[in-house]
C-alpha cells in the first residue's frame, strides 16, 4: 500500500529506452511512478515490471500532442495520489529525413511530440507543483540540439530543431517556476536504443573511437542522471544543460 507522503513521478515515453529506465530508476528510490506512452503491450509490460518491483504505478496511455488528454492524464495521477513531485518528459520521436525530403506533416507530427508535448506536460504539472511549492521537472533534449545532426545520426533537422526549442524551453521556466521549481534539460550522446540500434551495429567501432570514455551508452546511464536531477537535496540546479554523452561532444 503506498503512502501519501510518498512522492510521486511522472515518465512520458515510458514504454522502453531512456523513459522505461527513468521510470525504474525513480522506482527504485520508492517513488510512485506514472507511465505515460502511447496504448501498447509495450506501455503495460513496463508497467507491470515496475510494480514488481513493489512500487504502486499508473499506466497513462495517450499521445503527449493532445493536450486534453495530457491535462486528463495529470488530474488522474492527482486524484489518485493526491501529488506530482517529479516530471520526466522523455517522450520524442525520430525525424531521419533531411530538408530536401520532409514533408510539412512530418515536421508538424515531429514538433508536435518533441516540443508541443513538451509543453503540454509541462502546462499540466507546473500548476500543482507551484501551489506546493516544490517540485522537479526534468527534460529530455538532445546533444544534436547545439550539434546539428551528424551525417551518421538517426534523426536530422528536424529532430534538431524539436531538442532545441526544448532547450528553449528549459531555460525559460527555470526562470518562470523559480523559486520552488527546478527546470533542468539533459542531452543524451550515442546511446543504444531501439531506435539507434541498427545503426550503432553498422558503425559500432567507428562511433566508439570518437567517444573518450570508449563505449555507447546505454539508457541507465541517462536514468541516473535524470534521478540525481530529480532527488538530490540539497538542491542549487536550475536552467541547466547536462550532456551525456561519454565525452563525444566536450567543447
Amino acid at each position: 500500500m503506498a503512502k501519501q507522503d510518498q512522492p510521486v513521478a511522472i515518465v512520458t515515453g515510458a514504454g522502453r529506452g531512456i523513459g522505461l529506465a527513468s521510470a525504474t530508476e525513480m522506482a527504485k528510490r520508492g517513488y510512485r511512478v506514472a507511465l505515460s506512452d502511447l496504448g501498447s503491450a509495450e506501455l503495460e509490460d513496463a508497467t507491470s515490471k515496475l510494480a514488481a518491483l513493489g512500487v504502486a504505478t499508473m499506466s497513462l496511455p495517450g499521445d503527449v500532442s493532445d493536450h486534453a488528454a495530457v491535462q486528463g492524464h495529470a488530474a488522474a495521477v492527482v486524484a489518485r495520489w493526491g501529488r506530482i513531485d517529479v516530471l520526466v518528459n522523455n517522450a520524442g520521436v525520430s525525424a531521419p529525413k533531411p530538408i530536401l525530403e520532409i514533408s510539412e506533416a512530418e515536421w508538424d507530427r515531429t514538433m508536435a511530440i518533441n516540443l508541443k508535448g513538451c509543453f503540454n506536460w509541462c502546462k499540466a504539472v507546473a500548476p500543482g507543483m507551484v501551489e506546493r511549492q516544490r517540485g522537479r521537472i526534468i527534460n529530455i533534449s538532445s546533444v544534436s540540439a547545439t550539434t546539428g545532426g551528424a551525417p551518421s545520426a538517426v534523426s536530422k533537422f528536424a529532430y534538431c530543431a524539436s531538442k532545441a526549442g526544448i532547450l528553449g524551453l528549459t531555460r525559460g521556466l527555470a526562470k518562470e517556476l523559480a523559486p520552488y521549481v527546478s527546470v533542468n534539460a539533459v542531452c543524451p550522446g550515442s546511446i543504444e536504443t531501439h531506435l539507434t540500434r541498427a545503426l550503432i551495429t553498422a558503425h559500432r567501432e567507428a562511433i566508439k573511437a570518437t567517444i573518450p570514455l570508449g563505449r555507447i551508452g546505454t539508457p541507465e546511464d541517462i536514468a541516473v542522471v535524470v534521478a540525481f536531477l530529480a532527488t538530490v537535496e540539497p538542491n542549487f540546479i536550475t536552467g541547466e544543460v547536462v550532456d551525456v554523452d561519454g565525452g563525444q561532444w566536450i567543447n
